[in-house]
């Protein structure tokens, strides 16, 4: 008998997978976490029953939240993550020379663990000498460091458990304090074609804070509807625009090149429309 795992996307739709193998289940203090093996997929980190990510379209999220940032500000030295435990960002961040000090701010320990034992190729970088793995309350780390990052990331989970105090307007006020007067911030704004009001609300909650607020997109199979959008938010520096060719050319990446850093910043029509309104 065949097993298939399927992930309620909305009340009317969800994605399913055939599964070969469950890895590791288990409930964690804040939510259920689980990695099964698929066909199609390879394995995957499924968490509160929603896909994370998966080993054949991982580098796709990891590579578009990470280098977009980092490759528009001409110096990142130090880099947050708020979330991130599979380690995938980490992965992206430590490709960047000039990144001295990258912190993991990873609310459940679990993840991170299970992260390095069943997805080791994500989570690879956890133990480079730059990064520096907390098992913290990323929004309680924010408001306690004032000034102190070049970028932070936010790799977040959908806004639901854990995660809902990190979509909170609150929560960027308290990032736009951590950066450095030129900081950048990016953070996964989910799908436009299923979470248009929340990419409306965060759009409009990141310009009220930074001069300069954008939204990208990039396609991931996995993700509801197949495009995700980040919004990004800038002090100083035009998000669109590469700081360093050079270090942009050095990037050893799958999905993310110098003219898809500008050509994820031209939106469809559609969500033109969403980040006017």
């Amino acid at each position: 008998m065949d097993l298939w795992f399927t992930e309620k996307q909305t009340e009317d739709y969800g994605i399913t997978a055939k599964i070969t193998k469950t890895l590791h289940t288990e409930q964690t203090e804040f939510q259920d976490l689980a990695v099964i093996e698929t066909n199609e997929w390879g394995r995957m980190l499924v968490l509160d029953g929603c896909v994370m990510t998966t080993i054949r379209d991982e580098f796709v999220y990891h590579e578009m939240i990470a280098h977009v940032a980092l490759s528009a500000h001409p110096n990142p030295q130090k880099v947050l993550v708020v979330g991130g435990g599979d380690g995938g960002v980490m992965r992206e961040i430590i490709k960047h020379a000039t990144v001295q000090k990258a912190v993991l701010a990873e609310i459940d320990g679990r993840v991170i663990e299970v992260a390095k034992q069943f997805l080791p190729e994500i989570a690879v970088a956890l133990t480079d000498p730059r990064v520096d793995v907390q098992v913290i309350d990323g929004i309680a780390h924010v408001k306690e460091h004032k000034e102190e990052y070049d970028v932070i990331i936010v790799d977040s989970t959908d806004p639901i458990g854990p995660a809902v105090g990190l979509f909170a307007k609150e929560f960027y006020q308290s990032i736009y304090e951590a950066l450095k007067p030129d900081g950048i911030f990016v953070a996964q704004s989910e799908s436009p074609f299923m979470h248009s009001e929340l990419i409306q609300r965060v759009q409009n909650d990141v310009s009220d804070l930074f001069p300069i607020t954008k939204l990208y997109v990039a396609s991931i199979p996995t993700y509801p509807s197949g495009l995700w959008s980040f919004t990004i938010g800038s002090k100083r520096y035009d998000p669109a625009q590469i700081a360093d060719e050079k270090r942009a050319d050095g990037l050893s990446t799958r999905y993310y090149t110098k003219a898809l850093h500008q050509a994820a910043f031209v939106l469809p029509a559609f969500v033109k429309e969403l980040v006017k309104a």
